[in-house]
Order: structure tokens, then sequence, then C-alpha cells
């Protein structure tokens, strides 16, 4: 791909591109760093150096925490720096570079100085085959830490929200699962709009239970209503932004089916799942106890194509989870 992206692509791939191609040209403040971003190594920056030069579009050596800080210096000079991050394993290498010094920097200032950072993950989670280091989903890290964190499912929220968070006057991480980056999936091909960070959506409403879909989950989750129509109605709800969180939008959720299940795909211990069935647990009225389907405790993704499959949460394991709380009532 070279120059502007091509108009009828909206994959989720593509709909990171236009993203950045869009931003790029609305505020010349906007710039991008990274490793092998010039020459689009991921598809998410393709056509960019060719069409805003090396001045804006910054290939970087192999040292992340030097880059990372880089970013943060331009940031507080004025700058809005997109910060390519090919490997969500490499967020480890960073969060100090993130979480203590970008995240804090306003709010140790008083907002007298802003950080406005995107770190762009633009492929986490199972790869099938990348095996340990290259399958990680650390979001909830982030989450808990604070700092301004989105995992859109849909090609035109991953448009949206990328827009919205180098738009931000804050530090904002963009995780974009691997599972999706070659969907070709377009549900709504004319939605080119910002999606304002810390809202959720219902992308099926339902009166019988809420799951509650992450990433690649809304995915899952659909195909598991479809499954169960016979059975229950269920409502799918997309955080879309898992912090802030918006618990309004599934507190009147959960207010309607009085049923929570969550998918999630990160570790089931301090995971973003956990956090949604605790705040469930202590302010939603409940008909039966809530469950959660995520990778279990302390994962660490095989090379092995069946055990990744395993791991990973997917369809069975949340129509058991979704039987087991419908059933819990009765």
């Amino acid at each position: 791909m070279s120059g502007l992206p091509d108009p009828a692509d909206f994959g989720y791939l593509h709909a990171l591109n236009r993203a950045m191609h869009a931003e790029m040209a609305a505020d010349e403040t906007v710039f991008l760093l990274g490793e092998d971003v010039g020459v689009g190594a991921s598809g998410v920056t393709a056509g960019l150096l060719t069409r805003f030069g090396p001045e804006r579009v910054l290939d970087t050596p192999l040292s992340e925490q030097s880059f990372t800080s880089f970013g943060t210096g331009a940031a507080m000079s004025g700058r809005r720096p997109v910060i390519e991050f090919q490997i969500s394993s490499l967020i480890y290498l960073v969060f100090e570079q993130i979480v203590n010094q970008a995240h804090k920097f306003s709010l140790m200032t008083g907002g007298q100085v802003r950080v406005p950072v995107t770190y762009l993950i633009s492929g986490t989670g199972s790869r099938y085959g990348w095996a340990g280091q290259h399958s990680d989903n650390p979001y909830s890290l982030l989450a808990h830490a604070g700092v301004k964190t989105v995992v859109p499912g849909r090609p035109e929220d991953a448009y949206g929200l990328l827009r919205a968070a180098i738009q931000d006057p804050d530090p904002v991480a963009v995780f974009a699962p691997s599972a999706l980056l070659e969907s070709t999936a377009v549900p709504d091909p004319g939605s080119e709009e910002i999606v304002p960070l810390g809202t959720a959506n219902v992308v099926r409403e339902g009166s019988d239970l809420t799951v509650v879909a992450v990433g690649q989950c809304v995915g899952t989750a659909l195909e598991v209503a479809d499954r169960l129509s016979d059975r229950a109605d269920l409502e799918i709800v997309d955080p879309r932004t898992v912090y802030p969180f918006d618990w309004d939008c599934l507190r009147k959720s959960v207010g309607k089916t009085g049923r929570l299940v969550v998918i999630d795909d990160s570790n089931r211990m301090c995971g973003l799942g956990a956090e949604v069935l605790a705040t469930a647990a202590e302010e939603f009225d409940l008909v039966a106890p809530p469950r959660r389907v995520s990778r279990p405790d302390g994962t660490v993704i095989p090379y092995s194509l069946a055990l990744d499959r395993a791991l990973v949460p997917g369809a069975e394991q949340l129509t058991k989870a979704v039987e087991a709380v419908l059933a819990a009532d009765d």
C-alpha cells in the first residue's frame, strides 16, 4: 500500500491505517515513530512515509525504552507522537516509561504538563504459533495503573478510537487484537466517526443475560448469542475502553437482564474480567452468580497450536458459562 488508503477498504487493519492518515493530515503535530514503521511492516503504517515524509515518520533503533522516552519528551514539548509496538510483550519493557513517567507528569503537575502520546500495540494476543513472548494481552496491566486503555473489537471502533486516542491530551494505549487484523468484515462501511473514550457499545440487545466481551471476543459473543437464540436472549456489551470503564452502560444492561458473564482474553488473576465481576457483585442487583471466561491463571501461550487454541477463551467456554448462569436460578 502506498499513498492514500483505498476508500473501498475498511477491514480492521485498513481502519487503523486510515485513522493514522486522517490524523496526520489533520494535525501537523502528529508524528509516528517505531521499528520498521517506514516500510509499514505491520500494515498499520503503510503509505505514511510516502505521504508525510521522514521528518514525521521516524524509524527507530531496537531500543524501546529510548524511543518511548523520546515520545514522552516530544509530547511534553507540544507534539503528538504515536508510538507503534508490533508485539504486545514490548509493553513490559517500557512499563516504567509509560506508567511512572508519561502517565504521572500531568497528575504530578496539576495538569500544567500534558503528555498527549498514543501507544499503538498493533498485534496483541495470540497469533497461533508465535508462542509465549509474542502472545500476551497486557491491557489489564495498564488499566490497573490508570492509563487510558482501549481495545477496539470492530473496524469502525478501531478507526474511531485510534483517532480519539491521538487527539486526547493524556497518554492512551490502543491494543489491536492480532486475531482481528486480517478481518475484512465490514458491518458498517460508511462509519468513519470518532468514538469518545470511555463509552461502551451495546452491539446486541437482549433481555436474559448480559455478556461483556472485549476485543476479538465480541465476535465470539455474537456467535454464541446466535447459537443460543432459541433458549435465551443475550445482550452483548463491548466496553471498547477498558479504562476508564463505562460502568453506567453496564449497570443499565445488568439492571435489565440480572445476569452477567464476561469473556476477556487476558489472564484470570487480576484481569479485566475479575474487576467487572467484583464491581457487579458490589453494586448491581444480580439474580444469579456471575461468571468470567478468560485465560487460566499465569498463562504462557505455548508454541503448540493445539495448546494455544485450548488456552485462549472461545465459543465453547463462553457457551458453558452462559448455560451455567442461566441454570443457576432455574
